[in-house]
């Protein structure tokens, strides 16, 4: 063979494998099907199952009675952030116009009550003062049901975990709280509350901070015992929360009581931001007045600067 003929073959070898891998890279190219070196066309190639991300949930706003003489629903429900225990305002006037067929009922209806169940899952933070982020959501919508006028003495809150809950794309989740119509026991509630409150007196809730401080961090017990207040406050008519400052020794006492003041006022805000009404706390300062500790040292003053909440 020719050095000539030897040229022109390796030039068309050349072009024909040049050709079979442009064809085999190429997406668009038909001739892929026929030149696929493990014999696979397109065809043939099923693509690997992708997962689409949940939708997001909306629950209406519904009540049923178990009886059946009550039926109140609405496309609309409370919306609350993710991890946020506020709900959104303002709400839908279908929703408002809901509430107001519930208070004609309940008013209506003294031996009935409602209760309402916050939802929450476990990817949020709860970033309340309640024992979860649940509670803290039904505690809003409670504070918005007796703005329309329902007493709260007729309003149970509870919360669940619910990890079928999922937010929209822009965070929020549609009506993570339910409601419930139930009878009202008014004897064993009566006892109940009764039991709630010396047990709040007995122990009351005691938080150590520093004036200016901006948030607080409270251990599971703390939150339970902020949760046993805010009930009691709702269940009985005139109960009041009672913030009480107090600090060590140092300084002289018109400047502590001043501080045990301002500690007793940031106590209030706390628990006004988490959902309980401000009309229902009174806050004062007992300065250095009644220390529960030794001022002679660290330790005491620590103990002694201090901000005790119960009730009246």
């Amino acid at each position: 063979m020719s050095k000539r003929t030897s040229y022109l073959l390796g030039m068309l070898l050349t072009i024909i494998l040049g050709t079979l891998l442009y064809c085999y890279l190429c997406d668009d190219c038909n001739c892929s099907e026929a030149f696929n070196a493990d014999g696979i066309t397109k065809e043939n190639v099923v693509d690997a199952p992708t997962t689409d991300a949940k939708k997001a949930t909306f629950n209406p706003f519904s009540i049923s009675g178990d009886d059946g003489d009550l039926g109140i629903s609405s496309n609309d429900n409370f919306n609350f952030n993710l991890s946020n225990f506020s709900a959104l305002m303002p709400v839908s006037t279908e929703v408002d116009g809901a509430i107001g067929k519930l208070k004609d009922y309940l008013s209506a209806n003294p031996d009935k009550s409602i209760a309402v169940t916050g939802l929450y899952n476990s990817d949020e933070t709860n970033n309340s003062a309640f024992p979860n982020l649940g509670l803290a959501r039904a505690n809003s919508v409670k504070n918005y049901l007796t703005l329309k006028g329902i007493p709260s003495k007729y309003i149970d809150t509870f919360g669940k975990l619910d990890e079928d809950i999922v937010a929209d794309a822009e965070n929020v989740l549609h009506g993570p709280v339910s409601f419930k119509l139930g009878l009202s026991d008014g004897e064993a509630s009566g006892a109940e509350i009764k039991a709630l409150g010396d047990k709040i007196r007995a122990n009351p809730l005691v938080l150590h901070f520093n004036t200016g401080q901006a948030a607080i961090n409270l251990t599971a017990e703390q939150r339970q015992k902020i949760a046993d207040i805010s009930r009691y406050l709702d269940k009985v008519d005139g109960a009041t929360c009672n913030v009480v400052g107090h600090t060590d020794n140092t300084g002289s006492r018109t400047t502590n009581v001043r501080l045990g003041q301002e500690r007793a006022d940031f106590g209030k805000a706390y628990l006004v931001r988490n959902g309980i009404p401000e009309s229902k706390i009174k806050t004062s300062s007992k300065g250095p007045d009644e220390p529960i500790a030794d001022n002679s040292t660290e330790e005491g003053k620590a103990q002694n600067r201090r901000t005790v909440i119960t009730i009246n």
